[in-house]
């Protein structure tokens, strides 16, 4: 998980840092549009051909990048507004699309209104979502998905004081898919199997927006229905990992359907636009129900050579109620004073029963009941102040406290009889204080220079879990400096977090720096560049078993992170007619600095674990593009971009990437 961590942490920070090297994003056309009888018409496209090379793990590579080869539109957007604000149909449509066709991240927005009368928006993505099988999972592990989303809303009357919405989302997920497990008893051996993804969620909305007496009135329904209906199948009998011993798998199937509801009310109401005071609430309740299925049916030979057949049928369902709320309330005494308090309550809970049978050679079932009743409630206030004492210096504090309440009733077991026991309703409970206070300045010692400075402790009596927040501090400082076409700015950032309860302990460190500027000295060229920086430090105690009988404790584990980012862009017009961008992006984690993976032992003194304790790896990716106009309306583009993959413990999932395009923009 750590080392997945690392991984999403690097690329995310490269994501940021630098986009791909397509579509160009360079000014095209006539920017007024030419007039068509009663509207102004803009329009624009961006066609070409991207390529790549890829060597290394191809797999790593479509897990990070994924971009392939092919013709596609990379980019296009249409703009139709009416002259006159008083068109026929409609006033306005506004269409934007990227990478249609064959990029691995498409998107395209729409939206058309008229005026008064109607808006209606529409929001559409695909994403090709692929986890390749780490060879810790010796390559049996992986997901080869497309997920496809997208979000209608229809608003009559949009500028009236009276507004109805209707709205409807739908995310769908499919693809294979391919995962292990372990039968028939926990020394027995570990099978490939193949999976059909196959998850659906649809959202009907439908609601309204009333202003009366410098009120904002917020009401919408929803009915939220998910399904997920993945079956999961052997394709032929398996001798599985270790050929070498007697199990084997002769067949297997399992069903698992989980289906639920959640229909919904959102309230929200606003006063704004008043002198000395402003107020807002927010409500929602949300009556979940879920239920689901699991048939599964396996036979085969054990580790001794004796058939089995393993049958095991687990059903339930369960009710999952949840209500939030908030209020804020804000004072504005004087122009240089706002006083601002909000009090939240949370309360979620899940409700319901859960039944397992299991055979064995046809012996008797052993039915379960693992819980019945789970339910947290959270009641918090904050209040905060921010005081402007003079044009050059302000001060912000607040204090934030929290009760969180946590309720559990566990049912009760009862094997090898064909009724469960009636279950204890004497629930287990645990409640959690979290109180925390804010100070912080804003100061203004020259105008281009401005300072903030802000600090947070919080201390809670009993946190839920190891790694929640216990006896923690925050700091934060920033400083910017704007100066005509110059910016600059700096940051340091901190958070320690100490929680030991009575089981184990744990603790993390993190601090973040960073520093970016940019300048646009002259129409011709401009220039921004970044650094920051990201240490990560988390110790925690363990307790686990190496065999059966056989537990360890005493033991920690150590995760060790220093993430660089560094990031450079320069943008250059030649005689108005050439625009060239260059740009570079370095992601690397240093990890502790050790060379090997089984560096110097650090509170353990497994091997495994020593390997695990830090993640070091690198990723760079330089690019260049270059958009010729060759006419008013026309411009060639091509670019390059080169991405470099690279683990600095293993190498196996190693790349190198060589991407590019040309493309043909046309504005009309």
């Amino acid at each position: 998980m750590k080392t997945t961590l690392s991984i999403s942490l690097l690329v995310a920070a490269a994501a940021w840092a630098q986009r791909p090297v397509a579509p160009t994003n360079e000014p095209k056309g006539n920017p007024r549009g030419d007039n068509v009888a009663d509207y102004n018409i803009l329009q624009s496209f961006e066609t070409g051909y991207r390529w790549r090379t890829v060597g290394g793990n191809g797999d790593m590579y479509r897990s990070t990048v994924n971009y392939g080869d092919g013709i596609r539109l990379l980019s296009s957007s249409l703009s139709v507004q009416s002259r006159e604000g008083h068109g026929g149909l409609f006033d306005q449509i506004l269409l934007n699309t990227q990478g249609l066709g064959n990029d691995p991240y498409q998107s395209a927005t729409l939206r058309i209104e008229k005026n008064r009368l109607y808006r209606y928006d529409l929001m559409w993505r695909s994403t090709d979502y692929f986890n390749p099988a780490l060879t810790i999972s010796n390559g049996e592990h992986l997901m080869d998905t497309t997920l496809h989303t997208q979000d209608h809303d229809f608003t009559v009357f949009p500028q009236s004081n009276l507004k109805l919405f209707l709205g409807y989302s739908r995310n769908l997920q499919n693809g294979p898919a391919l995962s292990t497990i372990q039968l028939f008893d926990a020394r027995g051996d570990e099978y490939p199997l193949f999976a059909n993804i196959r998850r659906e969620q649809n959202e009907f909305r439908l609601g309204g927006e009333l202003r009366v007496l410098g009120f904002r009135l917020n009401v919408l329904r929803g009915w939220q229905d998910f399904k997920e209906d993945t079956p999961t199948n052997l394709t032929s009998p398996e001798q599985g990992n270790n050929p070498s011993d007697l199990n084997a798998l002769i067949s297997f199937r399992r069903n698992e359907p989980y289906h639920g509801t959640s229909p919904y009310w959102r309230v929200a109401l606003f006063r704004e636009g008043k002198r000395y005071w402003a107020m807002n609430g927010r409500f929602t309740y949300v009556a979940g129900n879920r239920a689901f299925v699991f048939d599964e049916f396996s036979s085969g030979v054990n580790r001794i050579g004796a058939l089995v057949n393993h049958q095991v049928a687990v059903f339930g369902d369960a009710r999952r109620p949840a209500a939030t709320g908030n209020l804020t309330f804000s004072l504005f005494p004087t122009s240089g004073i706002t006083i601002t308090n909000q009090t939240s309550v949370n309360n979620i809970r899940m409700v319901g029963d859960s039944f397992l049978s299991q055979y064995d050679l046809g012996t008797a079932p052993s039915p379960v009941i693992p819980f019945t009743y789970l339910g947290i409630r959270t009641v918090a206030n904050s209040t905060d102040i921010n005081v402007r004492l003079s044009p050059w210096f302000a001060l912000y504090a607040g204090y934030h406290y929290s009760d969180r309440h946590i309720a559990s009733i566990e049912g009760q077991e009862n094997f090898g009889s064909p009724a469960p026991a009636p279950p204890d309703n004497t629930p287990i409970e645990q409640s959690n204080q979290l109180k925390a206070g804010t100070l912080g300045f804003r100061i203004k010692p020259v105008k281009p220079l401005t300072i903030n400075l802000d600090a947070e402790i919080g201390r809670a009596n009993r946190p839920i879990y190891p790694i929640s927040e216990r006896d923690y501090q925050a700091f934060r400082a920033r400083v910017e400096y704007r100066q005509k076409s110059f910016r600059a700015s700096a940051y340091a950032r901190s958070d320690y977090n100490t929680n030991s309860i009575s089981l184990t302990s744990f603790a993390s460190q993190s601090r973040q720096y960073g520093v970016d500027a940019s300048w646009v000295p002259s129409e011709w060229f401009s220039i921004d560049a970044g650094y920051a920086k990201l240490h990560l430090f988390t110790l925690g105690g363990i307790d686990y078993f190496v065999a059966p009988a056989q537990e360890v404790k005493g033991q920690s584990s150590l995760y060790v992170s220093n993430i660089h980012t560094a990031n450079l862009g320069m943008r250059f017009s030649i005689l108005k007619r050439v625009d060239l961008y260059l740009g570079y992006s370095h992601v690397q984690d240093v990890g502790d600095g050790r060379a090997t993976p089984f560096g110097p032992a650090r509170y353990t003194a497994l091997p495994a674990f020593q390997a695990a304790q830090t993640f070091p790896l690198r990723f760079e990716s330089p690019q260049a593009r270059v958009s010729l106009s060759l006419s008013r309306k026309v411009r060639w583009n091509a670019g390059y971009q080169y991405y470099g993959y690279n683990e600095q413990f293993g190498g196996i999932q190693d790349y190198r990437a060589h991407t590019g395009y040309s493309s043909i923009s046309w504005s009309f």
